[in-house]
């Protein structure tokens, strides 16, 4: 079979000659697809068209919406690698004052949170604030932290928390934390943190605390780690113990599982020393929290304690193993009474 070619196939007035096989030019073959750089003003279209959708909502409804609006804008932004080069500076206090009402409408209802302290926190310069970690990634006592602080100091008072670098891995996730001050875990950011004259909420006990036992709610679990007591001893700052209560219940925490964790080398690979089983909705088992848990409305009970100044405490040069025990101990004086006055798990 002979295929003959016409002139529009070879792009050629309708009335012209058809060229013999030898004479038609070649067109070469692009070898690959060049691709460019998402249209940034697409981007900012598509990210103010949401701020218009919920400009004439009604508040507390209104700032859930702003919140999802945000985790789908961020995941828009995700596109464009032209992002803010210090974690910092993601802080976003009209943000903060825009989506407050729905964090509080979570903390108040779902969470039935029950804050006191707040006023022992200095209103102003650097502090570091050190709490015990419960509820796995589902951070259930950081959020109504976060609520309760701005609620109490405004979002101007600038407050930054520590987290997982894995959390910054998910751009939907980051959306609904970043704004709020949390940053990656480490020591440089603490430390830019505090130079800014933050609020710096660090948990020492990490993974290995939040994944703890449900059994264990009322126990503190820091694992020895004194590098929260060097920070303060160094800054010459005070520590504000956060206790709570509660997070722990948001899912039946089974343990640790850290052989596990060794064996497939998760330390080295995700800086991760736990693998846990956890039960809770909707899929039932999950390890690591994954494929996705939802958090059980357990009551959530936080307390700021009395300031820390190391060195009036203990002395010029206090050693940071006397430092870490005073902390843990009046910590764990004041979470065991937290414990004992809860009756029942989930209830509070």
């Amino acid at each position: 079979m002979v295929l003959k070619a016409s002139p529009e196939a070879l792009d050629l007035p309708p009335d012209a000659a058809i060229p013999a096989a030898g004479d038609v030019p070649l067109r070469p073959i692009p070898t690959r697809v060049e691709t460019s750089r998402p249209n940034r003003s697409l981007l900012a279209t598509g990210r103010g068209a949401l701020g218009s959708v919920l400009g004439a909502v009604p508040d507390p409804l209104e700032a859930s919406l702003r919140m999802l609006g945000a985790a789908a804008g961020d995941v828009l932004g995700a596109l464009d690698s032209s992002g803010p080069a210090n974690p910092l500076d993601d802080r976003d206090p009209r943000y903060i004052r825009e989506t407050l009402p729905a964090l509080r409408l979570l903390a108040s209802f779902y969470f039935r949170a029950d804050v006191r302290g707040l006023d022992k926190i200095p209103a102003d310069g650097p502090v570091l604030l050190v709490g015990n970690h419960s509820g796995g990634t589902m951070i259930a006592d950081t959020f109504v932290l976060a609520q309760a602080f701005y609620d109490h100091f405004g979002p101007e008072r600038r407050f930054h928390q520590l987290a997982h670098d894995l959390l910054f891995k998910v751009a939907g996730a980051r959306a609904l934390v970043q704004r709020y001050g949390t940053i990656p875990a480490s020591p440089e950011n603490m430390k830019l943190a505090l130079d800014r004259g933050a609020a710096l909420l660090v948990y020492p006990g990490g993974d290995h605390e939040s994944y703890r036992p449900s059994w264990e709610s009322s126990e503190i679990g820091f694992d020895g780690r004194t590098g929260f007591i060097r920070l303060a001893l160094e800054r010459d700052i005070p520590i504000v113990p956060i206790v709570s209560i509660g997070g722990q219940e948001t899912g039946l925490f089974l343990g640790r599982g850290q052989r596990l964790a060794r064996a497939l080398q998760l330390n080295r690979l995700l800086r991760l020393k736990v693998l846990p089983l956890v039960i809770g909705p909707p899929f039932g088992v999950t390890v690591l929290d994954l494929p996705g848990r939802i958090p059980l409305p357990s009551k959530i009970t936080i307390r700021a304690l009395d300031p820390i100044d190391l060195r009036e405490r203990l002395g010029p040069n206090p050693d940071p193993v006397d430092g870490y025990r005073l902390v843990t101990r009046t910590m764990q004086h004041s979470l065991t009474a937290l414990g004992k006055r809860r009756r029942f798990p989930v209830i509070g």
